[in-house]
């Protein structure tokens, strides 16, 4: 499987529009060189365009360069990232298949749609000769059911170029007579009837409990495929999105319902606790190597000890994380999410109160804890705190920079907090890999003085958490 990220724009143009010149415009050089194409797509779905809804397109093509399966996502930024598979088989690939298993789950994809274009597309050369961009004109002719229309479009694909060139295109386009498409996409257009049948009212005004529950949802579908992929960057954000979910279900359980919630919680940790077998040997494999001196050969024997025995625990942990997204417990949990966060909210209350008070017992847990001096409290406070960052970061949409302070202050909290927990995490960890060893007990000695270190910090970062204009707002809301 290939995979791209493309760049592009779309413009509906009348019948009788005419290639503009383009020549002079950002660096474009020259404007010829063209080839004719003519495309055939069949594009899959579910009987309820569950990847449409979800900004995925899937098909099989011929004809043209790149003929074969296509699956687009979207991508950082204004661009999409598209998967490419050769061959001409009629099935869906497994490994497309699996890309989309989180939005598709036990539903059958089929043939939703049917377009054939005729194009001409276009190299927009500079003076050295290359390729800053393709242009292709297309006549489109779609079908849908029993729904068929035909348009004519122009498409802007980067290749070497940057989005200057975008903007000095579209310009000469636009004067030409080009308008923005219509849809972000030829299917989009096609099925335009069966999706707005479907959109929600933009005007719906959504209960915060709502909106940030099911923000935390979309996260899990979003980084699900990459996740599987092993990509860290996707692990972590699709562990955090879990905690936050879970986190939300404890602290504004009232919202929801009692029996759901709680067995709810206990899938999300067991989601969790999956992705966290592949994060946290990750994060540790970093903060025990970061001081060490492979130039030494004592130490380059450590910490080829220490990256051995962590790279075992993150292979292992992959696999473990792979079969439990491949698993139906996993489908279920994802329709039981969808059931409960999709589904009204009563109005129980507000929402900013309510985070009020779970700050409030954060701060009276830590308090204890370090008046205690016990690590385990401290451990628990910064649990607390998590919990309590995250339902002020669920009512802060509404209350703007005030609110933004006091989410960036309790991060800064939590982080110092995890810190120590960190270097408690990452001595038990030398103690499990390599006590026999004297550069062990030195890295081990390391990780003692973070842990003080990081706990003397602490009452700075709650007097900062805690100032009156920090949460003067959370008070008064």
């Amino acid at each position: 499987m290939e995979t791209a990220t493309e760049t592009e724009r779309k413009y509906d143009v009348p019948e009788s529009f005419e290639l503009p010149d383009l020549t002079g415009a950002a660096g474009i050089a020259r404007v010829d060189g063209a080839e004719t194409h003519d495309l055939d797509a069949t594009y899959f779905d579910t009987e309820d365009l569950r990847l449409m809804k979800n900004r995925r397109t899937l098909r099989r093509r011929s004809g043209g360069h790149d003929a074969g399966w296509h699956l687009k996502t979207p991508a950082d930024g204004n661009g999409r990232k598209e998967h490419r598979m050769s061959g001409a088989s009629e099935q869906v690939p497994d490994e497309l298949r699996a890309l989309v298993r989180t939005y598709v789950r036990r539903h059958p994809l089929g043939p939703v749609a049917r377009l054939r274009t005729h194009r001409v597309e276009t190299p927009l050369r500079d003076e050295a000769g290359r390729t800053l961009a393709l242009i292709a004109q297309d006549q489109v002719r779609a079908e849908s059911g029993d729904d068929h229309s035909a348009w004519q479009e122009i498409e802007v694909e980067l290749v070497d170029g940057d989005e200057k060139v975008l903007a000095a295109v579209e310009k000469v386009l636009l004067a030409a007579g080009a308008t923005p498409a219509a849809g972000p996409s030829k299917v989009a257009r096609a099925l335009a009837g069966r999706l707005s049948a479907t959109r929600q009212d933009p005007k719906t005004e959504i209960n915060p409990v709502s909106r940030y529950a099911r923000e935390q949802r979309d996260a899990i579908l979003e980084h699900d495929p990459a996740a599987r992929q092993g990509e860290e960057e996707a692990v972590h954000k699709m562990r955090v999105a879990t905690r936050r979910l879970r986190s939300t279900l404890k602290s504004f359980r009232r919202w929801f319902p009692e029996r759901e919630t709680a067995e709810l919680g206990d899938e999300l940790r067991w989601l969790a606790g999956a992705l966290g077998a592949v994060r946290d040997p990750q994060v540790l494999e970093g903060k025990l190597l970061a001081g060490i001196d492979e130039s030494v050969p004592e130490f380059r024997a450590t910490a080829h000890r220490i990256r051995a025995a962590l790279e075992h625990r993150v292979a292992h942990g992959r696999e473990e994380l792979v079969a439990a997204l491949d698993s139906d417990r996993y489908l279920d949990l994802l329709d039981r999410i969808d059931a409960l966060v999709d589904a009204p909210l009563p109005d129980t209350g507000n929402p900013a109160a309510r985070a009020r008070k779970v700050l409030a017992k954060a701060d009276d847990r830590l308090d204890t804890a370090l008046a205690d001096g016990v690590d385990e409290e401290v451990h628990a406070a910064r649990k607390k705190y998590k919990q309590a960052r995250y339902a002020v970061e669920l009512v802060a949409p509404e209350h703007g920079k005030r609110a933004k302070r006091l989410v960036k202050a309790l991060t800064a909290l939590q982080d110092g907090l995890g810190a120590h927990q960190d270097s408690s995490i990452a001595r038990e960890t030398l103690r499990e890999i390599g006590p026999d060893s004297f550069h062990f007990g030195v890295l081990y000695g390391r990780q003692e003085a973070v842990g003080k270190e990081t706990l003397i910090a602490v009452p700075a970062l709650v007097r900062a958490s805690r100032r009156k204009k920090v949460r003067r707002w959370l008070v008064k809301a």
